[in-house]
């Protein structure tokens, strides 16, 4: 636990979310959250957005696909 937060929620920026999914543009990142199809975010009120681990973990993991 840091800060009374569970890491599983820590807070990710948009760079340290892109790391974790290699290969995905950052103009593309941002087309997915206009479309509605990112990870959930929190906006701050500078503009800042940051992605719980836990959503970013759970929007993965509803990506999943069962090969055939």
């Amino acid at each position: 636990m840091a800060n009374g937060r569970l890491i599983a929620d820590e807070l990710l920026t948009i760079d340290e979310v892109l790391e974790e999914l290699k290969g995905v543009a950052r103009s593309t990142f941002f087309r997915w959250r206009q479309q509605g199809k990112a990870p959930r975010g929190i906006k701050y009120p500078n503009g800042d957005v940051r992605i719980r681990r836990s959503e970013l973990e759970r929007w993965l993991t509803s990506r999943e696909e069962v090969a055939s």
